[in-house]
């Protein structure tokens, strides 16, 4: 009995949502369509409004990297519990030792 409630309940809902119109939408008779935006001089579709500018999607730069370089030591990369580096006579941090590989 359930499985014949739960097939007729899914057979209204199906037939439901059949029943819909394909095509553009329109004023019902009598109304006129909404004044446009300010500023805005052109229909505009969905598909021009979806799309994104330049702007908003720039081009992709291929460029390779043309040799490689070591990177400056930084003096805020510490293990926990230790304490930075005073900076030396020159405002810089100085040299970390490198470990021997």
């Amino acid at each position: 009995m359930t499985l014949q409630r739960i097939l007729l309940v899914s057979g209204i809902a199906l037939a439901a949502t059949a029943c819909g119109k394909v095509g553009d939408l329109e004023p019902r008779t009598g109304n006129a369509l909404p004044p446009k935006a300010y500023g805005q001089t052109t229909d505009q579709k969905a598909g021009m409004l979806t799309t994104p500018s330049a702007q908003a999607r720039p081009g992709r730069s291929d460029e390779l990297l043309k040799r490689s370089e070591r990177r400056a030591d930084d003096p805020f990369d510490i293990a926990p519990g230790e304490q930075p580096q005073p900076l030396n006579a020159e405002g810089q941090v100085p040299a970390a030792k490198t470990d021997p590989e």
